[in-house]
């Protein structure tokens, strides 16, 4: 293969073997410290390395070590812009480390998410599971392998594995909070996906909305605007003054569904999204939503799965605090 115009040839592992008068694999051993070489001949390695500049390959290093210098992700959705902020903050955290990332998506599919994980296992150092939908006994099986791994915005309490995650139910009790005092009573809530713990966290919330005199209606839909648009049209002939929702995708089909419908929002109904995706990448800019400090969250989530491969990590679960935005899409109920 030729080299590229204006690019230097580049320095092999048999260039530093012949300037230090040493066999390839000595270099080798040398470079990647898996057995012992006399100190005479370490120098003379090191030497030749810093004389001829050159570049051991990480992943072959890694290898040797029994290392891939890889981290997995698995994402439920893809599609969902909550999901590409996690990854573009964990990728930086891992390529700071000399870390790459491979990346997985179920496709809000259960079913699938145990074989995917058992497939970043085999070619990756440690995996971050998003969300992860699957049943507890097929995460405790994953979990018992030992293999590091870390979940994001899922609790699994007795499980022997670090957790980051979103305080949900306090971000939903904040909601719940915010119409009572408007003077709602009675809401319907748009539901995620019923496997996700999340979405659980959320309906947990409802509880305590009876105590500040809000009923809330829990409606299946799901996690995606078309969900929203398509559910929205029944909820409201239930005569409710609120609409809750999963995230804010659902809130923006429901919304764009209101709007064909001339239904006023909030003078007829009041709509809450979930999440504070960011404004830049949708249409609305005025829904009234919860937000978490989602650097830190998506940072925080990259760094303790880099601690747990370079030291273990055994701390409690972590959750961060939830935000209430109001905007202009909620407002007091009609008398």
């Amino acid at each position: 293969m030729q080299n590229r115009p204006g690019r230097s040839p580049r320095v092999t592992i048999n260039d530093v073997s012949t300037a230090a008068g040493v066999s390839a694999a000595t270099v080798s051993r040398v470079l990647n410290g898996t057995a012992k070489v006399d100190s005479s001949l370490v120098d003379r390695v090191h030497d030749a390395v810093r004389d001829l500049g050159y570049r051991p390959n990480a992943a072959a290093q890694g290898l040797a070590r029994g290392e891939w210098g890889t981290i997995g992700v698995l994402v439920p959705d893809l599609a969902n812009p909550y999901f590409p902020e996690v990854l573009k903050a964990v990728s930086a955290v891992s390529r700071a480390h000399g870390r790459r990332m491979m990346v997985m998506e179920s496709d809000e599919d259960p079913a699938v998410e145990h074989d995917l994980v058992e497939d970043l296992m085999r070619c990756c150092d440690g995996v971050l599971l998003c969300s992860p939908r699957m049943p507890r006994a097929e995460l405790a099986e994953l979990v018992s392998r030992k293999h590091p791994m870390v979940l994001f915005n899922r609790v699994v309490p007795g499980f022997a594995v670090p957790s980051i995650s979103v305080d949900f139910h306090s971000g939903m009790t904040q909601v719940c909070g915010h119409l009572a005092q408007l003077g709602h009573r009675r809401a319907a809530y748009l539901s995620g996906p019923s496997a996700s713990w999340a979405n659980a966290e959320r309906i947990r919330a409802f509880g305590a909305a009876r105590a500040f005199g809000l009923e809330v209606t829990v409606v299946d839909c799901g996690a995606t605007s078309r969900a929203g648009y398509d559910v929205v049209a029944g909820v409201l002939e239930s005569g409710v003054t609120a609409i809750l929702t999963y995230n804010d995708l659902v809130a923006f089909g429901a919304l764009s569904k209101l709007r064909e419908q001339g239904v006023e929002v909030p003078g007829e109904v009041s709509v809450i999204g979930f999440d504070d995706i960011s404004l830049d990448r949708v249409a609305h800019s005025n829904l009234t939503t919860v937000s978490v400090p989602r650097d830190e969250l998506d940072r925080r989530a990259g760094e303790i799965l880099e601690r747990l491969l370079v030291n273990g990590y055994d701390e409690d679960p972590l959750y961060l605090p939830m935000t209430l935005h109001v905007r202009d899409t909620s407002g007091p109920p009609r008398p």
